[in-house]
């Protein structure tokens, strides 16, 4: 006597047997259910179409020996439609890491945005209630710094160096006229630009414009790197996503996924095996993206990982007020020797006294304020990069994989089904099935795949070349050299760490984090003239103004402009 689990066995094998007895092409006699399908999926006419099954001498790849339901028109039409549901397949697959890559890329900008503005209102606060004389007069400054700085960062051909030096040299005059020589504030324009041109020879402002380009340089290109190779990133999903497939691979696609349909066996799907050999065949020249794909997200990290301290872009923007205060103290406290020499190169001026122009509050505006408050930490930037690395990381082998993440995910039948072989339904697939990549293609029993693909060679070299980008951008953890721009040539040695002279903190003072944001930001209409005093709170330093407060998450700032007021008080 048979024991139960031989029973069952046995069972599970006629009704396999039966359902692929149910499932053979012999027993059709009426292509009804192919013609609704052929309406349904494909939105073709009906007319003309076969009712029942009838010889098929014509037909060019859905070839058999049995009566069929297709036309050379319907196989021509099913070629069609198999192209577009592989692409509609890439497409679906690919969506989730797409929308990834660009919802980060977006929000980096976006967050990036917002940091330059948040850097140009602290500067404009430092003018506006430090050194109110110059304030108005240095707002054009300030506007066009910040300007080439967002333009640097997102891609435009501006150079670095060229700015920072065009803020300080810009910054002298004021700074000569405002404070050095208190008073008299007017002088003729070619006086003015004398000073302008003697900034880089007098050097009032010490080393700090050399330490804003080395701090500018080191933060700005690995940021503006990171941007681009995120755009790229979306340029090879976009590439694969609509790949133009050969000719060879337009029929086994037909094969594998209509010429069933001929046979009037619409629900059948491909069995596990063939469709990894049609899908590997058709997908050897994407696969070859892999190793390049894995470096490019391993370079991201490795950049990602490196941006911190001086290399950190939100440090250094929310930090630059701290060194323009610096440098307009320093000038200062050398004034009567930055008199003397530039006295001996532009002369002594004819000047005629004036009332300077003062940060005004209008009313109409006093109603709309600006206001800064603290970012929680887990919204500063480097925390977002962070998490994006760490949800991309998923994706390393995603193009080596793509094929069968398809076969399992969208197209093959499960396992133990009867299916669908090329030729006819099978219990399994009985063909050697081949690996992913064009070498492996050489045993493949269902396509033949020859030469390279130009587009996927293209997307490959510039994956190459963004992965030299970020990988020369990823600072090393002893020693990084930065070469800025052609005029001048500064070469600046710099550690990995934040210290001092980068202007990270003060003496004694460790880091000086900045993790801000602005709440209610209005840029057409920001005006601080009005701000009374400062004082402590729980929260940190506020600022007051008539109608306007503007709260910093740490004491630094209110500090800084607090002891510049005592030294210059004929400001105030």
């Amino acid at each position: 006597m048979m024991d139960a689990r031989t029973w069952r066995v046995g069972c599970r094998c006629l009704l396999l047997l039966a359902l692929v007895g149910s499932t053979r092409s012999e027993g059709v006699q009426s292509c009804e259910e192919v013609r609704k399908v052929f309406q349904w999926r494909l939105a073709g006419a009906v007319k003309g179409l076969p009712d029942s099954p009838r010889p098929g001498p014509d037909l060019q790849v859905c070839t058999s020996k049995k009566p069929t339901c297709c036309t050379r028109k319907m196989e021509e039409r099913y070629q069609i439609a198999a192209r577009q549901d592989m692409q509609r397949v890439l497409q679906t697959s690919s969506s989730t890491l797409k929308f990834l890559i660009s919802r980060n890329a977006a929000a980096f900008q976006e967050t990036l945005e917002t940091l330059i503005r948040q850097a140009e209102n602290y500067t404009s606060i430092l003018f506006c209630n430090t050194y109110r004389n110059m304030a108005l007069e240095a707002a054009a400054s300030i506007q066009e710094f910040f300007t080439d700085v967002g333009l640097y960062l997102f891609g435009a051909d501006v150079n670095p160096e060229e700015f920072v030096n065009r803020f300080f040299d810009s910054l002298f005059p004021l700074v000569y006229n405002h404070l050095i020589n208190p008073g008299v504030t007017e002088s003729s324009l070619e006086y003015s630009e004398c000073i302008r041109m003697a900034r880089r020879d007098v050097s009032p402002f010490g080393n700090i414009p050399q330490r804003v380009m080395g701090q500018m340089g080191r933060s700005l290109l690995p940021s503006r790197t990171f941007l681009q190779a995120l755009n790229l990133g979306i340029e090879v999903i976009n590439t694969t996503d609509h790949l133009y497939f050969s000719k060879e691979c337009g029929r086994v696609l037909l094969r594998m996924e209509y010429c069933p349909h001929c046979q009037g066996l619409t629900l059948s799907k491909p069995c596990m095996g063939y469709c990894l050999n049609v899908m590997r065949g058709c997908l050897a020249h994407v696969a070859e993206l892999n190793p390049h794909w894995h470096a490019y997200i391993r370079s991201l990290e490795e950049l990602s990982d490196a941006m911190h301290g001086t290399y950190d872009i939100e440090h250094v923007l929310l930090n630059f007020h701290l060194l323009v205060n610096d440098a307009v103290m320093q000038a200062h406290v050398d004034g009567q020797n930055l008199s003397a020499r530039v006295n001996k190169i532009c002369g002594r001026p004819i000047r005629s006294p004036t009332q300077s122009p003062r940060c005004s509050f209008d009313g109409i505006k006093e109603k709309h304020g600006m206001k800064i408050s603290a970012r929680n930490g887990e919204e500063t930037l480097a925390n977002r990069r962070k998490e994006f690395i760490n949800s991309l990381r998923l994706y390393r082998t995603f193009y080596g994989g793509l094929a069968d993440q398809l076969c399992v995910n969208e197209l093959a039948a499960a396992d133990g089904l009867p299916c669908w072989n090329g030729e006819d339904i099978v219990k399994s697939y009985t063909q050697r099935v081949v690996g992913n990549g064009i070498k492996a293609q050489s045993g493949n029993p269902e396509i033949k795949v020859k030469g390279s693909d130009p587009v996927i060679n293209q997307i490959i070299d510039k994956l190459k070349h963004v992965i030299q980008l970020l990988q020369g951008r990823s600072p090393k953890p002893d020693k990084w050299e930065l070469q800025m721009g052609s005029g001048g040539g500064m070469l600046e040695q710099v550690s990995g760490d934040c210290d001092d002279e980068d202007g990270c903190g003060g003496s004694g003072s460790g880091e000086v984090k900045r993790t801000l944001k602005i709440t209610d930001w209005m840029p057409d209409e920001m005006n601080l003239s009005d701000i009374k005093h400062i004082h402590q709170t729980d929260g940190g330093s506020t600022l007051d103004t008539a109608g306007a407060g503007c709260t910093a998450a740490t004491e630094s700032m209110a500090l800084t402009l607090m002891g510049a007021a005592m030294l210059i008080p004929e400001l105030w």
